[in-house]
C-alpha cells in the first residue's frame, strides 16, 4: 500500500474513533456504489451523517478546503443513491467533514466540521 493510501486509511480510522467517542453509530465505512464512494456513514440521533474525511501528513492549509463545490456535488449524488437504496431518503441527513492532520511527530489533530455543506441537488 502506498504512503498516501495508508495515510488516508489512518485518517479514516481516527475519524471513525472520534465519531464513536461522540456517540455516533457508524453504519458504514468506504461505501461504494456506481456513482462513487462515501468515507463514513454514521447516525447521530435520528440524523444520517455522511462524513468526508480529509487527511494530511503535515499542517498547512485546512484539509477540508479540498471539499470544493465539485466534490460536494459528487458526494451529494453518491449519498442520494445510498440513502435511496437504504430507503432512508426521508430521514434527516447532513454532511460533515472531518479533517485529520497526522504529523511525523506528535499526536494527530482531528477537526470535526458539522453540517459542512448542504445537499447539492
Amino acid at each position: 500500500m502506498d504512503k498516501r493510501r495508508e495515510l488516508g486509511r489512518r485518517g479514516e480510522e481516527l475519524a471513525a474513533r472520534h465519531l464513536r467517542a461522540l456517540g455516533y453509530l457508524i453504519v458504514g465505512l468506504n461505501i461504494v456504489n456506481q456513482l462513487g464512494e462515501l468515507d463514513i456513514v454514521a447516525v447521530d440521533g435520528a440524523t444520517v451523517v455522511i462524513v468526508e474525511v480529509k487527511t494530511r501528513g503535515r499542517p498547512g492549509l485546512a484539509p477540508g478546503l479540498a471539499v470544493n463545490s465539485r466534490k460536494q456535488r459528487k458526494l451529494s449524488q453518491v449519498a442520494a443513491l445510498f440513502l435511496k437504496a437504504r430507503r432512508w431518503e426521508n430521514r434527516p441527513a447532513r454532511f460533515d467533514v472531518v479533517e485529520v492532520v497526522c504529523p511525523v511527530s506528535g499526536a494527530p489533530l482531528v477537526n470535526h466540521i458539522k453540517n459542512a455543506f448542504d445537499l447539492a441537488e
